[in-house]
């Protein structure tokens, strides 16, 4: 009877411990994954990203939102104003140097960047939640030649909210030349996947 009980102990045991390390494996995978930029604050875990996530909208003309009237500053100290680039499909992409993700799109990013210079297309990052000195270190690092807008607080990306859901990081948000979102992408780009998207927006010019 005693190696009876000790037996039932020790498989109630065993189901209290698989029960934890699932529900350990699962508050892990949840907080890798990220969400909504809103639920990720400074003063609570502070950092996010897309894991294996990715989707991409297009946004056909006529059902487009309309772009915030972004404006801030960049790395630089300088001012941005996303409506100074009206006339321009502007390529907005959500980063930072933490970002693990991030780092692997970067090479593509900075790739297209330089295919379409001589296309009405800018490109600007938004730099999430990170330090002036590490992000100009990161784009040192990958190549970025074009301009990011500093945003440790994420009072940028989250005034994208009234229009899409706040993006988790890497995001990237095309607006098109009337300054509506066009498409969106949620997790690290391809070369060829937004070269694609931003072709469909200038309205197959390349």
């Amino acid at each position: 009877m005693t190696r009876l009980k000790r037996s039932a102990r020790q498989a109630a045991a065993a189901r209290v411990i698989r029960a934890v390390l699932v529900g350990s494996a699962m508050l892990a995978a949840t907080s890798c994954s990220g969400g909504a930029l809103a639920q990720y604050t400074p003063v609570s875990s502070g950092k996010s990203f897309v894991g294996g996530s990715y989707s991409s909208t297009y946004y056909r003309p006529g059902s487009r939102p309309a772009a915030p009237a972004l404006t801030g500053a960049l790395l630089t100290g300088q001012q941005f104003s996303l409506t100074a680039d009206r006339g321009s499909v502007v390529v907005l992409n959500f980063w930072a140097s933490w970002c693990a993700p991030c780092r692997r799109e970067a090479p593509a990013l900075a790739a297209l960047a330089r295919y379409f210079q001589r296309n009405p297309v800018r490109f600007v990052g938004i730099d999430s939640r990170d330090t002036v000195p590490s992000a100009e270190a990161f784009q040192r690092t990958f190549g970025v030649g074009y301009p990011s807008l500093n945003d440790p607080n994420d009072e940028i990306a989250l005034a994208f909210r009234g229009t899409l859901p706040p993006p988790a990081i890497p995001s990237t948000l095309l607006i098109d030349s009337t300054g509506h979102v066009a498409a969106m992408i949620v997790g690290g780009v391809s070369y060829s996947g937004l070269k694609a998207l931003i072709v469909k927006v200038l309205g197959g010019r390349s």
